[in-house]
């Protein structure tokens, strides 16, 4: 089983996106406004960057969370053991990033951003009134002036063969944010866990964006929204000796946002960082 890419400009998307996004978590995005040719760019740009020793002159900051993690402290699902086999950057506007890569970077986050608004409105237009009236504020104000979306360049090595058994490149596991726009890798490994239990193989056709639901649009609409678990498979065969580059861009509210009676959008983000073991 496949999730179908909708097409972007067609009249109908905004229904179908929203109801793809309430089946199964996920909407796949084609003919969408991301250039696929400057998504490319940045790849390139970024294997340069995670092959070079300099990197570690940008470790991440404990309190910001910006800058560069390594395989060594990336993170470990939350439920696992084990960490995942990547390695990553963390851009914000305001925080530290090579000064010849952050153009590219913060273009694409300025458009990618727009895009973000336009599908959370979206996602509150196609909702029921009675989710809609749970929504605090309006889903696109929530972003309005936060300096918390993160843009995280993604490094999935090559697999060596030294591993830890059972290690995969990211293990199941749930977004933390209202929405992610993840414009398709450079090579398969996506995967969504389906209501029945199985995993369903993610379209990664480059052009594609694939957008999914995290914990706080799941906690803002009291669970009609599900986050869903998904991870990213180890390669089989020759693949195994390719890198593999992604682009998420998390969208996070400000941090004052009330989502639920339960939390704030920073009380719920402290949390879950502290699951994961990064604060």
């Amino acid at each position: 089983m496949m999730l179908e890419a909708i097409d972007y400009q067609a009249p109908d998307a905004p229904q179908r996106f929203v109801r793809s996004l309430r089946e199964t978590g996920f909407g796949v995005l084609k003919n969408h406004p991301l250039a696929q040719d400057k998504i490319e760019a940045i790849y390139q740009d970024w294997q340069h960057f995670f092959a070079d020793e300099n990197k570690q002159k940008f470790s991440f900051d404990p309190k910001t969370q910006d800058g560069f993690f390594s395989a060594d402290i990336s993170e470990t699902a939350k439920g696992s053991d084990l960490k995942d086999l990547k390695e990553y950057f963390h851009y914000y506007p305001w925080g530290q990033c090579p000064s010849k890569l952050k153009p590219a970077l913060a273009e694409y986050y300025a458009n990618a951003g727009s895009l973000a608004s336009t599908l959370l409105a979206w996602v509150e237009a196609q909702s029921p009134k009675q989710v809609s009236d749970c929504f605090r504020e309006p889903l696109s104000h929530m972003i309005e002036g936060s300096e918390q979306s993160l843009l995280r360049v993604l490094h999935y090595p090559p697999l060596a063969g030294g591993e830890q058994a059972n290690a995969i490149r990211a293990a199941a596991h749930e977004d933390i944010n209202l929405l992610t726009l993840l414009p398709a890798s450079n090579e398969p490994g996506l995967q969504v866990k389906a209501k029945d239990g199985t995993w369903i193989d993610v379209p990664c056709d480059f052009g594609n964006l694939i957008v999914n639901i995290g914990d706080m649009l799941q906690e803002a609409s009291e669970g009609y929204f599900p986050s869903t678990t998904h991870r990213v498979v180890n390669p089989e065969g020759q693949d195994h000796n390719c890198s593999r580059f992604s682009l998420p861009l998390f969208l996070h509210p400000r941090p004052d946002v009330v989502l639920s009676e339960r939390h704030t959008a920073h009380s719920y983000l402290q949390e879950r960082l502290r699951e994961l073991g990064v604060i």
